[in-house]
């Protein structure tokens, strides 16, 4: 049993393992490509597009973290004020702008892809494709998506939120 809800902890959580991973990358490219840079003087001619890589794999992986933990942009202001019943009607419009703006994204983020894998086109240096570059643009929608609906069903509140309630 006990194993059971390690893996399923580790698996509720590869986006965050993604992003720590590649942020870790990126730390140790850039430290690394500093010293080969200044105390060697041979740097890493290939360096600033894996650090651009890694950005977007940070930014696209961490998205679904974030909706989990209730740190997604909001205006918090505007939607205290309303009444309990405007809220609960609020909190469909919300979810259903939400979901409509992360589905176009989605649609769209195919769109790129396919255009990517049609052309074949790729880093300069590393000929890394760009396919893969980006290709995690269409898994972070979805998992924005499950991300949002589990925060929603679990009453997560924003940090700043539970700070004024504490």
């Amino acid at each position: 049993m006990k194993g059971n809800s390690r893996v399923r902890s580790i698996l509720g959580n590869v986006d965050t393992i993604i992003a720590c991973v590649v942020l870790a990358l990126l730390v140790v490219l850039t430290f690394a490509g500093v010293i080969f840079r200044y105390a060697i003087g041979q740097p890493f001619t290939w360096l600033e597009e894996v650090q651009t890589s890694c950005m977007v794999w940070i930014v696209f992986a961490a998205a679904g973290p974030a909706f989990r933990a209730g740190n997604q942009v909001a205006i918090e202001m505007v939607y205290d004020m309303f009444p309990n019943a405007g809220k609960k009607v609020l909190n469909i419009v919300i979810s259903v702008v939400v979901v409509g703006v992360l589905a176009y994204l989605f649609y769209q983020s195919i769109g790129f892809i396919n255009i990517f894998l049609q052309s074949g086109r790729s880093t300069p240096m590393l000929k890394i494709p760009y396919a893969l570059v980006y290709g995690i643009a269409p898994l972070s929608y979805i998992d924005m998506v499950v991300c949002y609906f589990w925060a929603l069903r679990k009453g997560v509140k924003s940090e700043a939120k539970e700070a004024l309630e504490a």
